[in-house]
């Protein structure tokens, strides 16, 4: 399963998530895997794709990081598979 993460960087403030990212990596349980990110040009907040099957996986990583960084979490489908879905009823 695909998941868009958007997160909300505490207090408009990117340093101490990037200081972390830098000194202990992106914190991630084994099976939960990043795909890609997107920060916005002011540096307030942030969009991930991660990807896992158990979305346990994806709660323990946010709890890693909760202290710096508030997040959304929208399940999301590739366009291809929106497509794939929708066929039969286009």
């Amino acid at each position: 399963m695909l998941y868009l993460i958007i997160e909300h960087f505490r207090d408009g403030d990117p340093v101490p998530v990037y200081r972390r990212l830098r000194d202990e990596g992106r914190l991630m349980p084994h099976d939960l895997r990043y795909v890609a990110s997107w920060v916005t040009d002011d540096f307030r907040c942030c969009f991930q794709i991660m990807e896992c099957d158990d979305r346990a996986l994806l709660t323990q990583w946010m709890a890693r990081w909760d202290d710096l960084v508030e997040f959304e979490v929208i399940p999301v489908v590739t366009s291809a598979e929106a497509v794939a879905t929708l066929a039969p009823r286009l």
